[in-house]
């Protein structure tokens, strides 16, 4: 039964995941989370072995949606690869930290997390409108890209060291909470560096699959990961990563976004009271 639960969760945060761009570890860790506070047969959830387990199954979740994107060439590969030298870093600072978390602090952090996380889905809505033209500037430092969607060319530009450095503290919050860090990123590369949002996304979901990649060795080294509850998630999070990635270049994901944002909201705030 547990192990057909596991699969589940699996399915449903990579497919919710891969939509957005988030990477499907918002909803993972904190179903696990909550799971382990009504059953016993969930008793072995920790902090550690949580953030372990949704970083592994996020590998697959990231490998299979980036591949579904680099076919339909959505994928920023420069730009990724740039703030990958930024995440990276982060993600193993981030682990090195989650090791020396106590449950109810986690509990308490990742629930504002969860909440900051819906702020920025929030921002990103109020800021920036359906026709929005993102201004290109040129500049020292300065990266400048064009992609064309739907037969029409847009660029955009954005300053590479604040990319880098954005991207470090992301990648921390990836090793620290195991959530992926597309949660903060994609808002990030939409508000601040002009990206679209159907380059965002895939975007995001590539610099996951590096970024979850190292963070899970550093992991695995520690000890943290339960194998045979990960490896029933891994199918479930291969398929979904491909089925997100396909709806979010046919449908609108409005109306995902918005079941999406109440979850993490009740989430957050049940996370919260239950560290008080």
């Amino acid at each position: 039964m547990v192990l057909t639960i596991m699969f589940i969760i699996g399915l449903l945060s990579a497919f919710v995941g891969s939509i957005a761009g988030l990477g499907g570890g918002v909803i993972f860790v904190p179903v696990l989370l909550f799971l382990a506070t009504f059953s016993d047969a969930f008793s072995w959830v920790t902090p550690q072995n949580v953030v372990a387990m949704s970083l592994i199954v996020m590998i697959f979740t990231g490998l299979s949606s980036t591949l579904t994107f680099l076919k339909r060439q959505r994928v920023d590969v420069f730009s990724g690869s740039l703030f990958l030298s930024g995440s990276i870093p982060g993600a193993l600072t981030g682990v090195y930290v989650n090791q020396f978390v106590a449950v109810d602090t986690f509990q308490f952090y990742f629930g504002l997390l969860m909440l900051l996380v819906t702020a920025m889905f929030f921002v990103k809505k109020m800021l920036i409108k359906e026709n929005h033209v993102p201004k290109v500037k040129d500049g020292r430092l300065r990266v400048v890209r064009t992609f064309e969607l739907s037969g029409q060319a847009t660029t955009y530009s954005y300053n590479a060291v604040l990319g880098i450095f954005i991207a470090f503290f992301v990648g921390m919050m990836s090793g620290l909470f195991g959530v992926g860090g597309g949660s903060l990123m994609v808002p990030a590369m939409i508000l601040l560096f002009g990206f679209p949002a159907h380059i965002a996304a895939p975007t995001s979901m590539f610099m996951i699959f590096f970024s979850s990649f190292t963070s899970s060795v550093a992991h695995i080294s520690a000890g943290h990961v339960m194998w045979l509850y990960t490896l029933m998630s891994i199918p479930g999070s291969w398929l979904g990563g491909y089925l997100g990635a396909v709806v979010n270049q046919r449908l609108n994901g409005r109306t995902i976004e918005w079941i999406l944002r109440m979850i993490m909201i009740i989430i957050g705030i049940r996370l919260i009271i239950q560290s008080i």
